[in-house]
């Protein structure tokens, strides 16, 4: 019977966990968490670089439509005459050709600016993406002009000019 208590006591003793081993499983939790939080950063910020490109194609094309659409005027003179809040009437003003988030020049933790020169009607266009926070939105910077095709800043330093524009590499995609 002695030997039952103490059976019953050492049964009792051993349900839950050690303070050591409750501190060993949060320890492997933080260093599981310390490997894939940078992962996740940097995966957040491919993201956010993939959109300024897609978005910097989506400013090509509709530049080209605006240009089509309104001979007489040439390309926009803004970004924001490219867009337009829902319900949108088409003008030059106002054209509707890309989302109202991108017109207004912020989207996926990029600055995005775009602006026609020449003429009237306007001849050339200069549209750029910058990280709003360089190494944490974004690493690179994109640029482009008339000839749509996409150039990148490595630096994700701003691109002041067309000319400092054709000077930058391609993006390879």
């Amino acid at each position: 019977m002695v030997h039952d208590k103490i059976v019953k006591q050492n049964t009792f003793r051993q349900k839950g966990f050690s303070l050591i081993e409750l501190l060993i499983v949060v320890a492997i939790i933080l260093i599981i968490a310390a490997i894939a939080i940078p992962n996740l950063l940097r995966a957040k910020m491919a993201a956010n670089e993939s959109s300024a490109v897609a978005s910097i194609r989506t400013i090509n094309t509709a530049m080209i439509t605006y240009q089509s659409s309104y001979p007489t005027v040439g390309f926009a003179t803004s970004l924001s005459n490219l867009g337009g809040v829902a319900p949108c009437t088409p003008s030059s003003t106002t054209a509707c050709l890309i989302d109202s988030q991108l017109a207004s020049g912020v989207k996926s933790g990029y600055n995005f600016t775009a602006t026609g020169a020449g003429g009237p009607p306007a001849v050339q266009y200069f549209t750029t993406a910058i990280p709003t926070v360089v190494n944490q939105t974004g690493i690179r910077s994109f640029c482009s002009f008339e000839d749509a095709v996409i150039r990148v800043q490595q630096t994700g330093a701003g691109i002041p000019s067309q000319a400092a524009c054709e000077a930058l590499s391609p993006l390879n995609q």
